[in-house]
């Protein structure tokens, strides 16, 4: 995942963690037909190997048929068999560099390094594609932190790793982030809705407004 060529954030989509694939399926296709996406990123709570399997076998199909990279969240050793661009990261810079050893040049390593400049930018240093930084406001989770649009501006001034918003994103914050972001992470804030391609089309329109 590259920085974008023209000012305008693209769209990176994160599955929720639990789904039934007869009925998600066919809606990331919906919305992967309905809009341009950089890239897809699976993301499950279960530990079941042969459900994750068969969850990635069954999303790399649709999302590679549309010429969408899709990758996993921290199941490194899983990329390559499951035949998925690469990795992302939940757990900071760590284990960037074993990522890359592991899945070679050509593979997406991300990283979701939360508030952290300093973890951002030791991810970066290790050779991450990308970096996460996020909630982007403040929630009743956790201890409430949440990555403050400094931050975003920073980056996007300072550093040439391409950083993506995600988290808690709205359409107040994508007009705030749209210029210092590359990418804006979008998941549950239009999965639970009752038309997601819909919802993420109303998100496009403010980046591009």
């Amino acid at each position: 995942m590259a920085k974008t060529e023209t000012d305008t954030p693209q769209i990176y989509l994160i599955t929720p963690t639990s789904f039934d694939l007869a009925t998600f399926g066919p809606q990331l296709a919906a919305v992967l037909d309905a809009h341009d996406v950089a890239c897809v990123r699976l993301v499950m709570a279960s530990t079941d190997e042969g459900l994750i399997a068969k969850a990635g076998d069954a999303l790399r199909e649709i999302a590679h048929a549309r010429d969408v990279a899709i990758v996993i969240s921290d199941h490194i050793t899983m990329v390559e068999r499951l035949g998925l661009d690469g990795v992302h990261l939940s757990d900071g810079a760590h284990q960037v560099r074993y990522a890359r050893k592991e899945l070679g040049a050509d593979a997406i390593v991300g990283v979701h390094s939360n508030t952290s400049r300093h973890d951002g930018m030791s991810a970066g240093e290790a050779g991450a594609d990308y970096v996460c930084f996020g909630p982007v406001r403040e929630n009743t989770l956790g201890d409430g932190s949440f990555a403050e649009t400094d931050l975003f501006q920073w980056w996007s001034e300072v550093i040439e790793v391409p950083v993506v918003a995600e988290g808690l994103i709205n359409l107040e914050m994508i007009k705030t982030l749209t210029p210092m972001t590359d990418f804006f992470a979008i998941g549950d804030e239009i999965w639970g809705t009752d038309d997601p391609a819909a919802t993420l089309g109303t998100m496009i329109d403010a980046i591009k407004a």
